[in-house]
């Protein structure tokens, strides 16, 4: 959430850069309440202060033995005056903290502006987009012959957008998994299962609630208000809500593998058929906490985990930095790593590595100590590290052979016993 601070100092400005995120953003209602909040706050400062001032009063007149019958009515008459403004002041700091609520982070001042994701800007490039000699295939035709993922028994089960993996499909999205945890472990990052599900309160101090609602899955009854988590981003996050870390404990850094569910999937088009959009998929998360000063170098550190994870599979990929106003609500920077997907004719994200700042860490009260001073809020950084659905389209349609077999990367080998390629009918 954005420090209001910011916005009493210079709303013009703060304005105009949440406006490079989104151009429908008007802070002039959150300035007004901000305004009248502060009024009614200091009416009931100075209400308090004149009631205090007439009890002492009343207490050195009560020693005298003097009469106090009108001072008594009139500090009835402050009790009840402060009581309607304590009832408004509470209802206009639940409006604010609202309205506060659904305004992104700001973007840094690096960050090239616009709303068009076709302005991204491409960084880095790794390795060249596959050639084939025969006619490929794409994921969904090569799964017909290699049995990997039965779609028409998963949308028995749950619907469309939720798939069955099986048999050499589960073994290889399995090893995939290990694969990368490992990777990241090798990295320097602890390993965490957390809940897949949780409180509102840990949705909100993520950035999810009150802006994606609509987007999440929950359960709702007489003993629990729960939602299942989109990204285990949002679990990592509320490890430490309303806590204060010591400063030599920063940064810390987790790795953590869930399934991940959104509401969001099967509204593109029929080209993301099969894997490449679903309501459940698995991706393993990077997370971290750091003092301010240690995000950059986080930021960097998470990219080149992610990227040691696509050089070992062998797939070519690149790196977009992405514009104002394809950013994550939650991001101050972020850049999409991207592979090819032969069969879709187009890159894909599988991962996104996030610097939030202490946008997170003010919604959720994460703070550091540094020596005696005053708690100061961390920042958070968060990256796919990776998701494994797409990843898994990659290795099947830049690995593809003509007779429709799949060779496989040598860094999965160990967690395959030692197979080397997918077969039809085997």
């Amino acid at each position: 959430m954005i420090d209001i601070k910011l916005i009493r100092a210079d709303k013009a400005a703060v304005e105009k850069k949440l406006k490079r995120k989104d151009p429908e953003i008007d802070l002039s209602a959150i300035a007004a309440l901000d305004e009248r909040l502060r009024v009614v706050k200091m009416s009931v400062e100075e209400l308090k202060a004149s009631r205090n001032h007439l009890s002492k009063e009343i207490g050195e007149k009560k020693r005298q033995k003097q009469d106090v019958a009108d001072l008594m009515g009139e500090v009835s008459g402050l009790g009840e005056k402060i009581a309607i403004l304590d009832q408004e002041l509470s209802v206009l700091e639940h409006e604010l903290n609202q309205k506060l609520a659904c305004l992104p982070n700001l973007p840094r001042d690096e960050i090239k502006v616009s709303l068009d994701p076709k302005d991204n800007v491409c960084i880095k490039t790794v390795g060249e987009k596959p050639t084939f000699s025969f006619p490929f295939k794409n994921h969904v035709e090569l799964n017909e012959r290699l049995g990997l993922f039965d779609f028409k028994r998963g949308a028995k089960i749950s619907g469309s957008g939720w798939p069955v993996y099986r048999e050499m499909g589960a073994r290889l999205e399995w090893a995939l998994l290990n694969y990368m945890i490992d990777i990241h472990l090798e990295n320097g990052f602890q390993m965490c299962m957390p809940p897949h599900l949780v409180r509102p309160e840990i949705m909100f101090g993520s950035g999810q609630l009150p802006k994606f609602e609509k987007q999440l899955f929950k359960i709702s009854d007489e003993e629990h208000h729960l939602y299942l988590i989109p990204t285990s981003e949002v679990a990592l996050n509320g490890l430490y809500y309303d806590e204060i870390l010591k400063e030599e404990e920063l940064p810390k850094k987790f790795v953590a593998y869930t399934p991940c569910f959104r509401r969001e999937a099967g509204a593109a088009g029929s080209q993301e058929r099969g894997l490449i959009r679903m309501h459940q998929f698995n991706k393993v998360e990077m997370f971290a906490f750091t003092k301010p000063e240690q995000g950059d170098e986080m930021f960097d550190e998470m990219m080149g985990s992610a990227e040691m994870v696509l050089e070992g599979l062998g797939l070519h990929y690149r790196n977009m930095l992405l514009v104002t106003g394809d950013m994550s609500f939650q991001a101050a920077k972020t850049v999409d790593i991207e592979v090819y997907l032969p069969g879709q004719n187009r890159y894909y994200e599988v991962s996104s590595i996030s610097n939030c700042t202490d946008y997170q860490a003010r919604r959720s009260q994460i703070r550091f100590r540094h020596k005696e001073e005053k708690p100061e809020l961390v920042y958070t950084l968060n990256g796919s590290g990776l998701a494994t659905s797409r990843l898994m389209v990659a290795l099947l349609e830049n690995n593809q052979k003509e007779d429709g077999s799949v060779t496989l990367p040598v860094v999965l080998h160990k967690y395959l016993n030692g197979i080397k390629e997918l077969r039809p009918g085997g």
